[in-house]
């Protein structure tokens, strides 16, 4: 048997590698601190499962349109509408088997073989691999370390721009610094995008996942609609990671397309788990509320741990479940140089499982500090204090 070649370009999550050493780690009868991946311990909503519950028994088991409901689309376009200051209609909103799919319909819909895409590095190592594996070009704009938080590179990206770059991927609230973009950022970015004729887009999956202040669009800048494809899920606002269910959302004319293939992917978003999504955007929004201050609390418990650790410096972003502490002098201290095997050494001696730096996507020349990655979704915060507790002692012994 051959395997078609262009397999070769497909990339992977590596995060779900550290997964599988912790659960071994784990089987040895060893306790894991889990930050490694971005799920979530935290139910989904009774309100959501009870309507999509009956909305299997009464029988919504079946296809439905390639573009999702109706009720959903028109909800959705709505609510989406109201927060970024867009007018969105239902005809702009291609629900979705979860978020993800909307990297690689956004792809196929607006890139040829050999056009330059610019995407986020370190980033959501999905972009590079949906890039590259429908016969893109990937090139990667990186971040660094402003006074409260993480900043795009502008300049990087504008020396990145060729006559082949035709697509922006833009990740506000970002997986896995936890970096937003400032007004600033936004207007320039929006000049770079008009001035190229560049599509951009928007992956906005932790929007709704804030703690303080209010989350802004890009593509809400003055002609930036225009431009720009939402990267909508239900995932992390609502707890729903498994259930699978997001949205594309945009110009008509590129929802069309996106909605086309829908038709040849899955034929169709599930259907009764949207009436659950429905549940979630109009109904009781009390363990929705509740689910926000739950990661607060471990955001918190976190930061103030990491920040307490000689040589580790972190910043507190406002909304993701994410951290990305600079580990440089921890690292030093303990004598290491190798992502691998510090993180492997934490986790041998402390139980405490993280992602580095090199799990989203490859270093950029000129990169001088190390970075790690926490999730703080998927553990509670007696658990991260104990962990990161173990992890502060190992790091400083």
């Amino acid at each position: 048997m051959k395997i078609a070649e262009r397999i070769e370009k497909l990339g992977t999550e590596t995060a779900f590698a550290v997964s599988a050493e912790a659960a071994a780690f784990a089987a040895r009868d060893n306790k894991v601190y889990p930050f490694h991946l971005g799920d979530m311990n935290i139910l989904t909503p009774a309100n959501v499962m009870e309507a999509a519950v009956k909305a299997m028994k009464d029988g919504k088991t079946g296809y439905c349109p390639n573009a999702g409901i109706p009720q959903l689309r028109e909800i959705l376009a709505a609510d989406v509408s109201a927060s970024h200051d867009i007018e969105y209609s239902m005809e702009n909103v291609a629900i979705q088997p979860g978020g993800k799919p909307t990297i690689s319909k956004f792809i196929m819909a607006l890139m040829n073989p050999g056009d330059e895409v610019l995407y986020p590095n370190p980033g959501y190592p999905i972009y590079e691999s949906q890039i590259e594996f429908h016969g893109g070009t990937a090139v990667p704009y990186s971040y660094i370390e402003g006074q409260d938080n993480f900043d795009i590179d502008i300049e990087m990206v504008k020396k990145r721009i060729t006559s082949k770059t035709k697509l922006l991927i833009l990740n506000d609230l970002q997986n896995p610094t936890g970096a937003e973009c400032s007004t600033e950022e936004f207007e320039k970015l929006a000049e770079i995008v008009r001035k190229h004729n560049l599509f951009v887009l928007c992956d906005e999956a932790y929007f709704d996942i804030r703690y303080e202040g209010k989350s802004n669009s890009f593509a809400s800048l003055p002609g930036m609609a225009e431009r720009s494809v939402i990267l909508y899920t239900f995932s992390k606002k609502f707890a729903m990671t498994g259930w699978r269910l997001g949205a594309a959302i945009g110009p008509k004319e590129i929802i069309d397309v996106i909605t086309k293939l829908n038709v040849n992917d899955e034929s169709c978003p599930n259907h009764f788990i949207q009436y659950g999504a429905i549940e979630g955007l109009t109904g009781d929004q009390t363990a929705a509320r509740q689910i926000l201050a739950t990661l607060k609390t471990r955001r918190d418990a976190t930061v103030g741990i990491l920040n307490s650790i000689e040589g580790i410096h972190c910043f507190c972003p406002n909304a993701t479940f994410y951290l990305f502490p600079n580990v440089t002098g921890a690292m030093r201290k303990k004598g290491l140089s190798d992502y691998d095997e510090f993180r492997r050494s934490v986790l041998a001696a402390t139980g405490v499982s993280f992602c580095t730096r090199l799990h989203f996507g490859r270093p950029l020349a000129g990169e001088e500090n190390f970075y790690i990655r926490l999730a703080y979704s998927g553990i509670d915060t007696s658990e991260i204090k104990e962990g990161l507790g173990k992890f502060k002692a190992f790091i400083e012994s």
